[in-house]
C-alpha cells in the first residue's frame, strides 16, 4: 500500500455522466438505507468553502479499528477533498454514529485490501485502485 498523493495522474474509474445519475438518483434510494444496513453509510462532513454540512452517502467496510471506503469515483470528489481537508469526519454506520475520525488516502490493489472477494472482484474490474481508510483518533 501506498499514500494515493504519491500516484500522479490517477484516472477517475467510473465516467462523469453515471456519476451525475448516481447523486441524482442513487443516491437518493440509497439514502433511506445509508448508515443504518451495511454496507450503506453516511459520511457526514463540512464544505471547504461553503462551510455547509453535508452527509454523502457511500458503501463502507468495517475492519476492527478501521472503516474502508473504495473510492469508485477517484480522489477528485468534493466530498473527498472536504474530509481530506479537514482532517476529520463523522460516519454512520450500522446505526451507530462515529465522531472524529481520521481520514487516510491509500493507494493499493483491490486483492491486497481486507474486502469481501465479490467486492475486489468488481473493485479490480472497474480499475478502481484508491481507497479511503478512517480510523477513530
Amino acid at each position: 500500500m501506498t499514500l494515493a498523493g504519491e500516484q500522479k495522474g490517477c484516472a477517475m474509474p467510473i465516467p462523469m455522466q453515471i456519476t451525475r445519475f448516481n447523486r441524482v438518483v442513487t443516491n437518493r434510494i440509497a439514502r433511506p438505507l445509508a448508515g443504518r444496513v451495511a454496507p450503506f453509510a453516511l459520511i457526514h462532513h463540512v464544505g471547504r468553502v461553503s462551510g455547509r454540512r453535508y452527509d454523502t452517502p457511500v458503501w463502507m467496510f468495517a475492519d476492527g479499528e478501521r472503516f474502508i471506503v473504495a473510492l469508485t469515483y477517484g480522489a477528485e470528489t468534493d466530498w473527498l477533498r472536504n474530509v481530506l481537508a479537514a482532517h476529520r469526519c463523522d460516519i454512520t454506520y450500522r446505526g451507530r454514529t462515529e465522531h472524529g475520525l481520521v481520514p487516510e488516502l491509500v493507494a493499493a490493489a483491490p486483492a491486497t485490501m481486507p474486502l469481501p472477494r465479490l467486492v475486489r472482484i468488481a473493485l479490480r474490474l472497474f480499475g478502481v485502485d484508491q481507497f479511503l481508510i478512517l480510523r477513530r483518533a
